[in-house]
């Protein structure tokens, strides 16, 4: 991404709704539908500035990746953890068989060769771990939100579960999420496209209206787990070596 793009995600994700109720679903679907062993070993992967890190962290012993060097700097002092840089599929170096969860939060879609880099990752993880991964869906809301975060892609609920299925996983729950903001942003973002107005939509609003989107969306962390919603914003998988 942009180094812009960088500096704005340290400003506000500590606080923005869509990261601070990304979290809270992410968290959820760990307790649900994740089964850890004592002391297990998480590895996240595209670790930004490291705002998801103490997340994680309550779950067990993180390491994480981050291949721009400003935020992978950040991300290392905000978390205390000491994040490596380098970029899938090929110049990571991680140990095989070496984590029990591998964590992709909206990073998937960056990555050119999404197949390769889940076949890489397929060996990272030790027996019975599991791959938990978050994309941006619905591809015919491609935007200049999408270009400006350098996306290759936007996916459907078939285009993600074939592509896990070609890396060598199979599927154990996908689901859309943000589902109950859909028609506001799905509204926004053909408004923009029709008007010439497209540009990046991750400002930080207004403190009640930050706090009423937050709620709405972190709502959903009771259904995504649950059960199969049929559209939304996102798409989340969990996901085991097949």
């Amino acid at each position: 991404m942009e180094r812009a793009i960088y500096e704005r995600m340290a400003e506000i994700d500590g606080e923005h709704w869509w990261f601070t109720a990304r979290r809270q679903i992410v968290a959820q679907a760990i307790r649900d539908r994740v089964t850890l062993p004592p002391a297990p070993r998480i590895l996240e992967i595209g670790a930004g500035t490291g705002a998801n890190l103490p997340m994680l962290a309550a779950f067990g012993t993180v390491d994480a990746v981050e291949p721009d060097e400003a935020a992978r700097a950040l991300a290392s002092r905000r978390s205390g953890i000491a994040v490596k840089g380098g970029l899938l599929p090929h110049a990571v170096a991680l140990p095989d068989g070496g984590y029990d969860l591998i964590v992709l939060l909206d990073v998937l879609e960056h990555i050119p060769d999404d197949r390769g880099a889940l076949t890489v990752l397929r060996a990272k993880l030790a027996p019975g771990g599991t791959l938990l991964m978050t994309v941006p869906a619905a591809p015919w809301m491609w935007s200049a939100h999408d270009v400006a975060h350098h996306h290759h892609r936007r996916y459907t609920a078939r285009s993600f579960a074939a592509v896990m299925r070609d890396g060598g996983f199979r599927v154990r729950h996908l689901s859309h999420f943000n589902t109950l903001l859909f028609p506001l942003i799905a509204g926004v973002r053909l408004l923009h496209r029709l008007t010439g107005r497209e540009g990046g939509d991750d400002a930080l609003p207004g403190a009640t209206t930050n706090r009423m989107l937050a709620r709405i969306f972190a709502a959903e962390r009771y259904w995504v787990t649950r059960r199969a919603l049929p559209f939304g914003v996102s798409l989340l998988a969990i996901a085991e070596p097949s």
